[in-house]
């Protein structure tokens, strides 16, 4: 099967397109909306759950109203690209509906994680993407809730729009008063002035380097996006989605990904209030008793913490399977064992397995830039390029790197040239920093492997590189379902160590016993178990690159504050690694410390 041309260069780089054209698309992403409100008004878009517990749907014909009249109220307001529209607030039904009226008209809407707001102790974070945003407008669904985080941020100056009424402190004006102008003439005319270039949105993202940048996204990147999933999956077009979904729209993978499937679609969402977290994910379950998906999109620890319910309940089995048509993550691997129970419930339940989709992509890229095909894959795969994509894979010193070029590509990051220059190559692809290799070097058809992160990587004192991204991801499978996350030291070091991120529930279960976090981190049965699981890992290891020498549990989380983990949850390694140089010492102490766990001698 010949989907994808192939073409090496003599720099060693190698070109890889598509065969097959990326199909056409509006220059305008609420194109979508006013299509759909006209086609089927009454089809639920939106679904939450309302204070007595029932859901209540929000139809395309009801949101285009709304978003026309809170348009004609934006247009009062002087705001633009350069004085957008600021959200604070998770995911709703007026995130929704203030985030597309400004889409509508050519407004740039800026969706901030709201644990800068929320989790956060300083707010810094959010000073500094104020100060950047110079944002026109704020809005926060919960006024109270994210008071203090307005009155450390937003200048006095700025409008505030709050939905629940609530005093905040200062001057508000209520979501509602949005609702109440109409000028349509005026609405239908700087609707009909946006163009593909037209900034859409300003996502922040801090990579690495815990600083925010605002990636530029434009209705050209989120509308070709849109085109290349439905090039992917052409049974959109037979049957509008079914999603129940809880990732984030101010991330590029629930915001962009999901909600723009949907809309772009005709398809209906519901919110869910839940989280991949031991009691977030009751309400995710609650959710999927009562919505069974067509699709069901999530970060790896969605499924993670997702199966052991499935296993244990057969009528939650019964209606998630009763009609999904296709399972797809990203953001991280996902373990192989965790992929291989969703597959074997299936089975179970529906008699065949679901294909489970993944890809690569970025907050750059809107975000689907590769995806896997129809045939099966593995974790770690990561596919080919999307229709309209063009993929340089270049090489970077002992690594190829994944670069792309294409309508779904950013033109920058807003207000910092010297970040756009250095994120692009001399021919224009956008550096993704992500290492690929085939899977079947024969065989290119079958597409990529994921080979870590360029800038994670490191050399032991060796010379040796250590290839931190496929390590950690073989640790994790490996000690499933005790860890949920993983930091691996060693730079400038002679062997290769891990500070171990524990699931303490899962380790408390182990042991059986009572106690504090201490305790439990403390508990012989666990400490043994660490260390056979660490020898087997060890007997599997090709050399001192992936073998785990010594392991250290950490009782404490990584912290927002201290840019150990991204706002969608992802571990920071550098900051991991640069904010507990205690614990990494303590890891290389001679004598071993006596909480650092080595592999079990025979």
């Amino acid at each position: 099967m010949t989907t994808h041309r192939f073409v090496a260069r003599d720099d060693g780089s190698l070109l890889v397109t598509a065969t097959a054209p990326l199909p056409p698309y509006p220059e305008r992403l609420t194109a979508h909306l006013t299509r759909h409100a006209a086609e089927a008004p009454d089809r639920p878009f939106l679904v939450r759950r309302g204070p007595d517990g029932v859901f209540e749907p929000l139809t395309y014909g009801a949101a285009l109203e709304s978003v026309e009249r809170i348009a004609a109220s934006l247009l009062t307001r002087n705001l633009s690209a350069e004085r957008p529209v600021m959200i604070l607030s998770g995911n709703g039904f007026e995130h929704a509906l203030i985030s597309l009226a400004a889409l509508h008209v050519g407004i740039a809407v800026a969706p901030v994680s709201p644990a800068y707001s929320t989790v956060s102790q300083d707010h810094a974070r959010l000073r500094a993407i104020v100060e950047l945003l110079t944002p026109g407008l704020v809005f926060a669904a919960e006024g109270a809730v994210y008071a203090p985080a307005i009155a450390a941020a937003v200048p006095a100056g700025t409008e505030v729009v709050v939905a629940d009424g609530a005093e905040i402190g200062r001057p508000a004006t209520p979501f509602r008063e949005l609702m109440q102008a109409h000028d349509p003439e005026a609405v239908a005319a700087a609707h009909a002035a946006v163009a593909p270039e037209t900034v859409a949105k300003l996502l922040f993202t801090s990579g690495s380097t815990g600083v925010p940048k605002a990636v530029v996204n434009t209705h050209r990147m989120l509308g070709s996006n849109q085109a290349m999933l439905q090039a992917r999956f052409p049974a959109l077009a037979a049957e509008p989605p079914v999603m129940v979904d809880w990732l984030p729209w101010h991330h590029t993978f629930g915001g962009n990904h999901n909600f723009n499937l949907v809309l772009a679609n005709g398809g209906t969402l519901t919110i869910d209030e839940g989280r991949p977290t031991p009691g977030g994910i009751r309400e995710t379950v609650r959710a999927l008793r009562e919505v069974a998906p067509t699709l069901y999109l999530t970060v790896p620890k969605g499924f993670e913490a997702l199966v052991p319910h499935l296993r244990d309940d057969a009528e939650l089995r019964k209606t998630f399977f009763s009609r999904l048509q296709v399972t797809f993550f990203a953001a991280a691997g996902l373990p192989q064992p965790v992929w291989d129970a969703i597959d074997d419930l299936a089975r179970q339940t529906i008699g065949r397995t679901v294909p489970m989709v993944t890809g690569l992509g970025a907050t750059e890229t809107a975000p689907l830039a590769l995806v896997t095909d129809d045939r099966p894959a593995k974790a770690g795969q990561v596919g080919l390029p999307a229709p309209g994509v063009e993929l340089k894979v270049a090489p970077v010193g002992t690594k190829r790197e994944a670069r792309v070029r294409g309508p779904n590509v950013t033109p920058g990051y807003w207000r910092r040239p010297d970040l756009t220059a250095s994120a692009f190559d001399e021919e224009g692809f956008y550096r993704l920093g992500d290492a690929l290799v085939p899977v079947d070097s024969s065989d290119l058809q079958r597409g990529f492997t994921f080979d870590g992160r360029l800038n994670e990587d490191f050399k032991l004192t060796t010379g040796v590189w250590v290839s931190v991204g496929p390590l950690r991801a073989a640790f994790l499978d490996a000690f499933q379902p005790l860890v949920r996350d993983v930091a691996i030291a060693g730079e400038a070091r002679d062997e290769v160590a891990a500070l171990v991120f524990p699931d303490l529930a899962a380790c408390r279960t182990l042991c059986g016993a009572a106690g504090d976090d201490a305790a439990i981190l403390a508990h012989p049965a666990l400490r043994r178990d660490f260390a056979r699981r660490l020898a087997a890992f060890a007997r599997k290891a090709t050399g001192s690159s992936n073998r785990i020498a010594r392991l250290l549990l950490l009782a404490e989380p990584p912290a927002l504050d201290r840019d150990e983990v991204t706002d969608k949850g992802s571990i920071n390694q550098r900051g991991v690694l640069r904010n507990r140089a205690d614990a990494v010492a303590r890891l290389y102490a001679e004598p071993y410390a006596p909480d650092v766990i080595i592999p079990e001698t025979a």
